[in-house]
């Protein structure tokens, strides 16, 4: 099932280049009206996962937001479709 969801693989980003990416993907999956979204920010030192979370946090069109339990390398959102 989560395969079948939209995803955005932020493997060698930087960390301000990723939040972008991340907001960009989220307005454009709005607009495409997908409830769930998957990000992968892989396991590695952890930064990009804190500052893609901290991001998802504040992001008014984010509903939740899940750390995969079967891959701890990406994470699910689900959106606020209208």
């Amino acid at each position: 099932m989560i395969n079948s969801y939209p995803s955005l693989d932020l493997h060698g980003e930087y960390k301000e280049s990723a939040l972008i990416k991340v907001r960009e993907f989220i307005n454009d999956n709005i607009i495409l009206k997908n409830e769930f979204i998957v990000i992968i920010h892989g396991k590695g030192s952890d930064i990009l996962r804190k500052s893609v979370h901290e991001y998802l946090k504040k992001d008014k069109n984010v509903l939740s937001y899940k750390q995969d339990f079967f891959n701890m390398g990406s994470t699910i959102v689900k959106l606020k479709i209208n």
